[in-house]
């Protein structure tokens, strides 16, 4: 059975402003790179997906991780791929962290999505759309409180 987990970003976490959000995707994707899993960050468009990669590449050396814009680089070396909706991820790829506001068709092609519930109102009542359409798809849900500082 396919898993989506929101993660709920408190106000006055470091993650809900674009730098600490930024970090904390960074944070998910190196953990779970680590464990084994091809991850997929799903972008808003092709400018965010570039900007999330640059966040990639800014990180501290002990930081990084290896990653690729999708049709960039290798097409099976990186653990991390990033993409957005107009294009289509590799196939090998287990778990999609979805950054995007309103998109959830991806969402079948991967056992496990990760998604987000932002403090801003319209962006949580769009988390709550994406919460009841991976309901209604047989996800298995949960939610977890970020706690990571």
């Amino acid at each position: 059975m396919a898993n989506a987990t929101f993660y709920i970003i408190k106000p006055d976490s470091p993650q809900s402003n674009a730098v600490g959000f930024g970090d904390y995707v960074l944070f998910l994707a190196r953990h779970f790179a680590s464990q084994g899993a091809k991850v997929y960050l799903n972008c808003h468009d092709k400018s965010h997906a570039e900007q999330i990669a640059e966040t990639f590449w800014q990180a501290e050396h002990h930081h990084f991780i290896a990653h690729n814009l999708v049709g960039e680089g290798p097409k099976y070396g990186t653990k991390v791929e990033i993409g957005y909706q107009a294009v289509k991820p590799s196939w090998n790829r287990q778990i999609v962290i979805n950054l995007a506001e309103n998109e959830t068709t991806f969402a079948n092609k991967f056992a496990e999505v990760v998604d987000f519930v932002p403090c801003e109102e319209k962006a949580k009542q769009l988390a709550r759309e994406r919460y009841k359409i991976y309901r209604q798809a047989g996800y298995q849900l949960q939610t977890i409180e970020i706690e990571h500082s």
